[in-house]
């Protein structure tokens, strides 16, 4: 039934040129500014007012229908069934004298769900995403302070050379790509760029301010704690530039380094009419396999026992790996905009490592500490935010003024190429006013039960939420 919503929701997306709407564009100074960008949605954002200066109190209420008879056991503590979420969220910006700005962004939220056992400090959690110093040094030189989320990519539903994603994503309340590039946690860095007529550089420098931590379950969340051991755990450099070649194509190259790993990668974007944009974003270096790093950090940071070995086979062989996002976007006349890509991650689930997780979980007798293992390794790579497959596609669309004017409907699908398996989301968001907005999702994760997304503790979950701006 879910996956039948969620297909007519998509295909209700693309009806646009079958509905004539005489007052299409009567309303529009009651539409969210970002909602009139439908390549880079964002939740609720401030109705009449820029991304970056918006306050609001908003409710969102999630209920989620578990899977019975999962293959591969799921270890306690189980998924929420039902979650209550009241947050506050700020992103404010302030001029403090002749070219310095000062950026803040936050998210204060009190939560209650069915696994929490009672009032603690489980119950309130502090985002602090954002907090930096800009300054204009010179003209078209700008110097910037502080924690400040960056972000890098011409892709929309994985960005291979987004360096700083990793473990930054804090408790979503949608799984869109492009809402969690925005809600995440910033890193603590300095950063430079130079802009000249042809071209620009940048380069940011992130120094260590912890040692890494165990991943975080939804139950061990910490409260008024800035949470730099997910963001400078180590130190990290990166140097970006691009330039002009062409009309309408300013390819971008990337140097990224951490630790002891160091990666190279591009961004190239190219309209080839007004309609239709194309891109790819490739990022490489040496690492080894996401089982191998997932079971190297646990075991580094505790979770995992140092000694004891591996329920799949691992390798500790490190080489050349690839990360490739590549597609484009087609924007309709009834302003529907659709992005097809293709994802491959090197270092992902082949098929060989999917059929030892389900064999290594599913054999009779499987203890506890192996299915813990297992799910583990999907939980350190979700905190990396990449794709636990190795290849996969990903569709996405978004239409403004859907049917009635200020009624915003965005929709995707993410689907395992090895299984058929998919995460299907749709967004429904209606602009009241200037002052209201009323919404909702639906997530559903669809597959047979040996699958990527099939094997997963939850079938669906629906979400309603109602935001009050300031």
């Amino acid at each position: 039934m879910i996956a039948r919503l969620c297909g007519l929701a998509l295909l209700g997306l693309a009806l646009g040129d079958a509905v004539a709407l005489a007052d299409e564009n009567s309303d529009l100074d009651l539409i969210p500014q970002a909602a009139g960008q439908p390549q880079t949605p964002t939740v609720a954002v401030s109705p009449g007012g820029a991304p970056n200066q918006r306050l609001y109190l908003e409710n969102a209420l999630t209920g989620s229908g578990p899977r019975g008879g999962l293959p591969v056991p799921f270890p306690p503590p189980k998924p929420a069934t039902w979650q209550e979420r009241l947050f506050l969220d700020a992103r404010k910006q302030w001029v403090l004298g002749d070219r310095v700005t000062l950026t803040l962004s936050d998210r204060l939220n009190l939560r209650a769900e069915s696994n929490l056992d009672g009032p603690g400090h489980q119950n309130t959690i502090n985002d602090f995403r954002e907090g930096y110093v800009s300054w204009e040094a010179l003209d078209r030189t700008y110097l910037d302070a502080g924690r400040i989320n960056l972000k890098n990519g011409a892709a929309v539903g994985f960005n291979p050379t987004d360096f700083f994603k990793t473990r930054a994503v804090v408790d979503p309340l949608s799984v869109d790509p492009t809402v969690l590039r925005e809600d995440r946690l910033g890193t603590v860095m300095g950063f430079g760029e130079r802009i000249w007529q042809g071209g620009t550089l940048m380069v940011a420098v992130a120094p260590k301010l912890t040692n890494p931590t165990a991943v975080y379950k939804s139950t061990d969340l910490r409260s008024f704690d800035p949470s730099f051991d997910r963001t400078n755990a180590h130190a990290r450099f990166m140097v970006k530039g691009s330039a002009d070649l062409a009309e309408d194509f300013a390819p971008e190259l990337l140097l990224y380094h951490e630790a002891d790993r160091t990666s190279v990668g591009t961004n190239l974007t190219r309209s080839v009419s007004q309609d239709v944009v194309v891109y790819a974003e490739w990022a490489g270096g040496t690492r080894s396999s996401l089982v191998d790093e997932a079971l190297r950090y646990g075991r580094q940071t505790g979770t995992l026992p140092m000694n004891a070995s591996s329920a799949i086979p691992e390798s500790s062989i490190s080489g050349f790996q690839s990360e490739l996002s590549v597609g484009g976007s087609y924007t309709t006349e009834s302003k529907i905009t659709f992005n097809l890509e293709y994802h491959f991650n090197q270092a992902g689930f082949s098929r060989r490592d999917w059929n030892n997780w389900f064999r290594a979980g599913s054999s009779p007798g499987a203890r506890a500490a192996i299915t813990r293992e297992l799910w583990y390794l999907r939980s350190y790579a979700a905190e990396q935010q990449e794709p636990l497959s190795e290849h996969s596609v990903f569709l996405r669309a978004d239409r403004v003024d859907a049917f009635v004017p200020n009624l915003e409907i965005t929709g995707f699908i993410n689907a395992d190429l090895y299984d058929g398996s998919s995460l299907a989301q749709v967004t429904a968001d209606y602009y009241l006013s200037n002052a209201w907005t009323v919404g909702g999702l639906v997530i559903a994760d669809l597959g047979r039960a040996h699958s990527d997304f099939g094997s997963l503790p939850q079938t669906a979950s629906v979400l309603f939420r109602l935001a009050r701006y300031f």
